[in-house]
């Protein structure tokens, strides 16, 4: 009966408290990985546009990296459901059910989804003494090394990794995975010529493409992307490659249980924040496209993980290519 009554009076204080949320307190965005990254920058970005319409509220971000982000989403998991601890983690929301066999936690139903906050696109490049000048030039030279072909990526669960798998899936092609501590060793061994082929996002790829450090040969996405340095470069989909589509995307989780008042206060601020021009600004530097669709609707964001974990599960597990 103690416990009945203390549970009681918890909801109580918990309703009372979502209706000043979030009363001068200062929130906490855990980012399942480094400082740095680029889920951190993204991670930072909307803290700063997320401040006004939280009614000037600090907006901290706490780095917890680990296991595939596995650690960090644990974290928020198990935090107290007031609103003041949340989640901005991406694809490997969709990910580490499969990669991380023995996970604390349960993506579907231990938290609340509150949006989507971007999706950044994928770009196929090569080392730069490949012949190869364009896609087409690519599948013929990848034919003729059957066999031979290696492939980086930054690490088990990353996304250059994912977006290995699922293109190696798609092309009916088998090339050695390279995987390496960040992307930046990839990215440099790729340049030296002793790795063949990376699929990475363009906030990490863009760079060395403008440099002329290696070759680009198409994007990943829908359709083509707008941004000056990439606009001429194909998707895959068009060279032939048909419905192959990946983007890192990126969303905004809090702990389950958290109070309705307090889940619609955080959803109106992340949406006002997606609104934020100087937000947009800063998304677009860093080759990503924040989102504008149903998937900032928590019902949205929710049905998008799931169709994302269906897509990503049989194709980790073909690969036999765990985190654990």
């Amino acid at each position: 009966m103690k416990k009945l009554f203390a549970l009681a009076a918890l909801a109580l204080a918990m309703g009372a408290h979502a209706q000043d949320f979030p009363a001068g307190k200062p929130v906490t965005i855990v980012v399942p990985f480094a400082a740095g990254g680029p889920t951190d920058r993204v991670a930072r970005d909307l803290a700063e546009a997320l401040r006004k319409p939280l009614g000037g509220a600090s907006v901290i971000i706490d780095n917890v990296p680990g296991a595939g982000s596995s650690i960090g989403a644990a974290k928020v998991a198990r935090a107290r459901p007031d609103g003041y601890t949340l989640l901005l983690n991406h694809i490997a929301m969709a990910t580490v059910p499969t990669l991380v066999r023995n996970l604390p936690f349960k993506v579907e139903s231990d938290f609340e989804y509150l949006g989507i906050v971007n999706d950044v696109p994928m770009t196929l490049i090569s080392k730069p003494v490949i012949e190869a000048a364009n896609y087409k030039e690519l599948t013929a030279w990848i034919a003729a090394n059957k066999g031979k072909i290696n492939i980086g990526n930054a690490g088990v669960g990353s996304a250059s990794h994912l977006c290995g798998l699922l293109y190696q899936s798609a092309t009916k092609t088998d090339m050695t995975p390279v995987p390496y501590k960040g992307t930046a060793p990839a990215i440099t061994d790729l340049i030296g010529g002793q790795i063949d082929l990376l699929c990475d996002q363009t906030t990490n790829t863009s760079p060395q493409i403008e440099a002329k450090k290696v070759k680009a040969y198409a994007v990943t996405t829908p359709k083509r992307l707008t941004t000056p340095l990439l606009k001429d470069l194909p998707t895959l989909d068009e060279s032939g490659l048909k419905n192959f589509q990946v983007t890192i995307w990126h969303g905004l989780y809090a702990p389950k249980g958290t109070p309705a008042p307090v889940l619609k206060k955080l959803n109106e601020a992340m949406k006002a924040a997606l609104r934020d021009a100087d937000f947009i600004k800063r998304e677009e530097a860093l080759g990503a496209v924040v989102a504008t669709d149903g998937r900032i609707e928590p019902e949205g964001h929710k049905k998008f993980v799931a169709d994302e974990i269906a897509k990503w599960t049989p194709i980790i597990k073909a690969a036999g290519v765990y985190a654990d």
